[in-house]
């Protein structure tokens, strides 16, 4: 048995270490990469350059704050995708190594199975059966999850994600939104007038077997011909920040009640860097109330970050789960145990 597992995460921009022992946090480290706000994105050469130079430290320190050595180490558990493969391949090598030179054991995690994980670090009362909304820069994922490491595909976004329109639509409108536009957005929308800005609700209805899927590019072009035909974009800057967010946050809550509906399960789970919006975690318990409890995970842990895969590769080294040395950094990682669901709307 695995006690103490070292979590290991650098799929995009954020380099980050954990300890986890026998399934408790004890330790949590995230180092952002800052540099990509002046690009208005991440820049994956300069993601990877920044992986190498900071990881060791991040480990280090990881262990220092949960009071162990590298003796301790019992599992690595590592991030092997989805993501960008050369910040992947930074975290797999070194994690290889790791393992390698201490005889311990390996495991590849998936990175949308973590942000599925990261609930069940604070939560201990969670488990399956239920709705899983994961949404992020790369990803929106609806799945049914009868049981851990079974996942059942209802919905998916047919072209950008949720959290990549999030970040191209803070680039419209400017005013110094940094990257990621998620943050900026909330905070400017809370000075936004509801209905001062209405966008279209894309695939918001059953028409055209899309009950659980998503789209967003055409709401972001939406948002563009608003920006273009503005007379005043500072006066209507939050306004559009307001009229866009609703509108995804209606689109994503709306999918998450049709899936808790055609379930009938009583427990909803919101993950990935988006689920940090508290707008969107409120609008979930409001619409949800009194048909199922909305469990989310503390920003830290909804963010990417090294806990949710060490919690997710604990889970599979108890399993009798391990990865060999020919573990690689794979960018189209799919998700274990992802089968499609058969459920009418």
């Amino acid at each position: 048995m695995a006690d103490v597992v070292l979590g290991i995460e650098t799929s995009c921009d954020e380099t980050s270490a954990a300890i986890l022992v026998k399934g408790e946090l004890a330790s949590l480290v995230i180092l952002s990469q800052d540099i990509h706000k002046i690009f208005g994105g991440v820049v994956p050469e300069l993601a990877s350059r920044a992986h190498l130079a900071a990881l060791p430290a991040v480990v280090d320190r990881a262990l220092v704050e949960a009071g162990l050595g590298y003796t301790a180490i019992d599992a690595v558990a590592v991030t092997a995708g989805p993501g960008l493969a050369g910040a992947l391949l930074v975290g797999v090598v070194y994690a290889k190594s790791l393992a390698f030179a201490g005889d311990r054991a390996l495991i590849g995690v998936h990175h949308m199975e973590g942000h599925l994980f990261a609930p069940a670090l604070e939560d201990r009362e969670l488990s399956p059966p239920f709705v899983a909304l994961l949404v992020s820069g790369g990803h929106t994922l609806l799945l049914d999850v009868p049981a851990w490491g079974r996942y059942r595909l209802l919905g998916e976004t047919r072209d950008d994600a949720a959290g990549e329109a999030f970040d191209k639509v803070a680039t419209l409108l400017g005013g110094g939104l940094e990257y990621p536009g998620g943050p900026a957005i909330e905070r400017l929308a809370r000075e936004g007038e509801p209905g001062r800005f209405t966008f279209p609700r894309p695939m918001i209805g059953d028409a055209g077997g899309g009950g659980f899927d998503f789209s967003f590019s055409g709401l972001k072009t939406a948002v563009l011909h608003a920006v273009r035909a503005s007379d005043d974009l500072d006066r209507d800057r939050a306004h559009l920040a307001r009229g866009f967010q609703d509108a995804v946050l209606d689109v994503l809550v709306t999918k998450l009640e049709r899936a808790v509906r055609a379930t009938g399960y009583s427990v909803a789970v919101l993950g990935g860097g988006v689920a940090c919006s508290r707008a969107l975690s409120g609008l979930a318990a409001q619409r949800l109330g009194g048909r199922a409890r909305v469990a989310v995970a503390s920003p830290r842990l909804n963010a990417d970050n090294a806990a949710m895969i060490a919690r997710a590769g604990w889970h599979r080294l108890r399993l009798g789960e391990r990865s060999d040395w020919t573990l690689d950094a794979r960018a189209d990682l799919p998700l274990p145990g992802l089968e499609t669901a058969e459920i009418t709307t």
